[in-house]
């Protein structure tokens, strides 16, 4: 068994319509305004970019992520990773009942040399430190869809008050 190599799937159940979870999920770049463990995300070009994430572990892990898939119809979105992790990640959204369910399913292997060294001993807590990145993002994912589109105050418009 390579003890490098980790396979994650998690669902996320979201009350939200499938076109605006996967329009969120679409935008790489807003990543940090909704996941904490996403500490910083640089575009390189139109289908890559350059990310830093964190969990409860104190290390950074940094990738570079380029667009493998995005089928808006069929509710895909896969992406190549490469640096600390390399591999794959996969989002696929469909419609749940009146909301929507995100899959995420991540194969990747760990480069950044440290992990690799602790990654008997540590698989645990990798383990762990992952499911706990899974469940702040979809905390997170849950409230930036509910939040109002920027420049809306409520039922009173963007000023929140009533017509003089």
């Amino acid at each position: 068994m390579d003890w490098c190599l980790y396979r994650f799937r998690s669902r996320w159940d979201l009350d939200a319509p499938p076109a605006a979870v996967y329009a969120a999920l679409a935008d790489g770049d807003a990543y940090p305004r909704w996941w904490p463990q996403v500490r910083e995300v640089r575009r390189l070009d139109d289908r890559s970019g350059a990310a830093r994430f964190r969990s409860l572990v104190p290390y950074d892990l940094h990738v570079t992520v380029g667009q493998a898939r995005q089928e808006p119809a069929h509710g895909v979105l896969e992406a190549t990773v490469s640096g600390d992790l390399e591999g794959w990640v996969r989002w696929t959204v469909t419609a749940r009942g009146t909301g929507t369910r995100a899959l995420f399913e991540q194969e990747v292997v760990v480069r950044k040399p440290l992990l690799r060294r602790l990654a008997l001993p540590g698989r645990p807590v990798f383990r762990a430190n992952h499911a706990l990145m899974m469940r702040a993002g979809r905390r997170g994912l849950r409230a930036h869809l509910a939040a109002p589109p920027p420049g809306s105050a409520g039922p009173g418009g963007p000023s929140g008050g009533n017509a003089v």
